[in-house]
């Protein structure tokens, strides 16, 4: 089978083209597709995409040589598009969401859960769905795909803003049945753990990346939604504007983080974002997962570590020296609002 490559707009919201590749009947080309750079897996669309530049196509086709056929829409008009979900999700739906204000990654999320069981159900109309079909879906979620809880609550809230907000039908509690809480201790470094996975990051605009998490227990959105004016120098403060929950922050800027900053600052020259990507615009958030992967693989630490550790370390060894526990919760947003 041939591996069409189309130039799909507008791809999660990115201001650019981007190219779209079908990989359903060659699976081992996934483990190629993510050591390239900036290519990303859409959950919502189900396939890998990569910027569009003009010799993307031909560069492409000398990595996998004989092994795909590529076909641009610009010059083959009988390629269909590979865009399908997004056709079955309710305009009332998306609607919903933007009047709610949800962020463009709870809308994305949102939509895939909805599409996959309105997928699910086929040419059923979704107003004809009952709350026992509803609740068998959850069943075949739990038992026969085995998703998390986490996968499990997403479901359900995409489940009521279309039902509940959108058709104005309400669901019961015996259809929609919430997944207990997990009560799981995070990853956690020692600071020498800290200090050793920093000192593997050679790279001046890396290192300053993740000691800016590090230091100010940053979200990986957080990090980068970043503008060079949330520096605040005279007052070492960083400000976190809309961050999760829709609420600003202010974290701390250490010294060491404030001179890492002053020296990155003057070697790259970001303009608007603080952490800009290759061709401008807020850096790659597949990046910033590459930069922390081949930190923690060359520190050699063995922990079941992801970007967010460095986060719960923040807190934790705040917590360890002695910081007001209701302090921490305020610097890492848990709060209503800063006080």
């Amino acid at each position: 089978m041939m591996h069409y490559l189309i130039p799909i707009k507008r791809v999660h919201l990115d201001e650019q083209d981007r190219l779209a590749l079908n990989l359903q009947s060659c699976p081992e080309f996934s483990h190629q597709l993510q050591n390239l750079t900036d290519c990303r897996w859409s959950e919502k669309y189900q396939f890998w995409h990569l910027p569009h530049y003009d010799n993307h196509l031909q560069f492409l086709q000398q990595k996998f040589g004989h092994q795909a056929i590529f076909h641009d829409l610009d010059t083959d008009q009988k390629s269909q598009p590979l865009v399908k979900t997004a056709e079955i999700i309710p305009e009332r739906f998306m609607q919903q969401m933007r009047l709610k204000r949800y962020s463009k990654n709870t809308q994305a999320t949102y939509c895939s859960v909805l599409g996959k069981f309105l997928r699910y159900w086929g040419n059923t109309d979704p107003e004809t769905i009952s709350d026992e079909q509803i609740r068998s879906y959850m069943v075949y979620l739990v038992d026969e795909l085995q998703r998390s809880a986490a996968y499990q609550r997403q479901t359900i809230n995409a489940l009521k803003i279309y039902y509940q907000s959108v058709l104005g039908r309400k669901l019961g509690d015996f259809t929609l049945t919430s997944p207990r809480q997990a009560k799981v201790l995070p990853c956690v470094f020692s600071e020498a753990e800290v200090a050793l996975l920093l000192s593997k990051v050679t790279n001046l605009k890396h290192r300053a990346i993740l000691y800016c998490i590090y230091s100010a227990g940053l979200r990986r959105s957080e990090l980068l939604n970043l503008k060079t004016t949330d520096i605040d120098s005279q007052r070492n403060c960083i400000m976190i504007r809309d961050a999760k929950g829709k609420k600003d922050r202010i974290s701390l800027l250490s010294h060491k983080c404030l001179l890492l900053l002053r020296d990155y600052f003057i070697s790259y020259k970001p303009k608007h974002y603080l952490f800009e990507g290759a061709s401008g615009g807020s850096y790659s958030s597949t990046s910033l997962r590459k930069i922390f992967s081949r930190a923690l693989i060359a520190s050699a630490i063995k922990k079941p570590a992801t970007l967010h550790t460095l986060r719960h370390s923040f807190a934790t060894h705040l917590l360890e020296r002695g910081t007001d526990l209701r302090y921490i919760q305020a610097l890492l947003g848990h709060l209503p609002r800063w006080i």
